[in-house]
């Protein structure tokens, strides 16, 4: 991560979002903290307002964590591309119950027995969703129905339908399971909600589920071990921290 802000060629960012941030909220911290670079540079004094294109390629809820690539200046037309990518993200599910956002958004709605549950259960409920799949989206997420977000309607109380849609998984291990509580590596293509699996998973267990914790750890070659934080990045422009962590 030598050339962080480039802005004749543009620049490819891979920053670790923290938990409880929006994707959107890391945009606009390192969009703020690029022009406020560029401002201190300025020899010249009264410029006109200056504007720097930043965006990211692939949304992460608020509860997850991980790899977030951000893309500046040029490099914003070549996002499609990064969202193109596969996927590979850890972390746990919560078996024996359900909630309406299929993560910890949401208080449970409806609680189940696991007594009967055994690995073998939960290594072949695993197997079911490997291949290409017809995936229904959260109904708490950012998809737009008429216009408006599923998430704003779904917080309003509306019913809303979402259309299914195609996505491929590629790779689902079970990492650890102590339950109630079952650990993951999944492998997917764009467009996969991990939450929408946590549920089909409870189903295909003749149970509950819901999504326990989440982390991004790849993006075709882009990996989380390479990503820099939001404090390191801070320091790096001669920023002080104002975003904080609830």
């Amino acid at each position: 991560m030598t050339d962080l802000l480039n802005l004749e060629k543009g620049s490819v960012l891979r920053v670790y979002k923290p938990y409880k941030w929006t994707s959107f909220d890391v945009t606009k911290k390192i969009q703020r903290f690029v022009i406020r670079k560029i401002k201190r540079n300025q020899t010249i004094k009264l410029l006109p307002k200056i504007k720097v294109k930043v965006g990211h390629a692939g949304t992460l809820d608020p509860l997850a964590t991980g790899l977030l690539i951000v893309c500046i200046g040029k490099e914003t037309k070549n996002i499609e591309k990064y969202m193109g990518m596969p996927k590979i993200y850890t972390g746990e599910f919560f078996l024996g119950a359900t909630r309406p956002s299929m993560d910890k958004e949401t208080e449970i709605d409806q609680m189940f027995s696991i007594d009967h549950i055994n690995p073998q259960m939960i290594e072949a409920a695993a197997q079911s969703l490997v291949g290409e799949l017809e995936q229904i989206p959260p109904l708490f997420s950012a998809i737009k129905k008429d216009g408006v977000r599923a998430y704003q309607m779904a917080r309003a109380g509306s019913t809303v339908e979402l259309p299914s849609r195609k996505v491929r998984v590629d790779k689902f291990t079970i990492t650890h399971i102590h339950l109630p509580y079952i650990g993951f590596e999944i492998a997917c293509s764009k467009g996969t909600y991990i939450r929408s699996l946590a549920r089909d998973f409870g189903k295909a267990l003749n149970n509950g589920a819901y999504l326990e914790s989440l982390c991004r750890t790849k993006i075709g070659d882009f990996s989380l071990d390479e990503a820099i934080t939001i404090d390191e990045m801070a320091e790096i422009f001669g920023e002080a921290l104002v975003f904080k962590e609830n």
